[in-house]
C-alpha cells in the first residue's frame, strides 16, 4: 500500500533526515520526495511504500504525528485512495 506524508513545520537543519530515518526504521520505502522552504518555514510531501511497514497503518500514522509533536512538526500521513478521492473533482 502507498501512502502520502506531509510534514509542515519552521526551517531548521536535519527535518528531512529525521524523518527519513524514522520511516526507514519502521521499515517503509520512500518513493518520492518533493520538499520546500518558504522564508523560515518547511513543507515536504512524500509518496511511500507501507507494504512492508513493521507496524499497522494507524500506529504508523500516531507514531508520527507524536514524533512530529515532539520535533515541533506537523506530521500526517494518508493512504494514497484516500488522499486522492479526496482531490478529484
Amino acid at each position: 500500500m502507498r501512502a502520502i506524508v506531509t510534514v509542515t513545520g519552521k526551517d531548521r537543519k536535519g527535518i528531512i533526515a529525521e524523518v527519513c530515518s524514522f520511516l526507514a526504521q519502521q521499515n517503509c520505502n520512500i518513493l518520492d520526495i518533493n520538499q520546500t522552504v518558504m522564508q523560515e518555514f518547511f513543507t515536504m510531501t512524500m509518496l511511500i511504500d507501507t507494504a512492508e511497514c513493521i507496524v499497522p497503518f494507524d500506529e504508523l500514522s500516531s507514531i508520527l504525528s507524536e514524533n512530529g509533536r515532539r520535533s515541533a512538526l506537523s506530521i500526517r500521513v494518508q493512504r494514497e485512495d484516500i488522499f486522492n478521492a479526496m482531490y478529484e473533482i
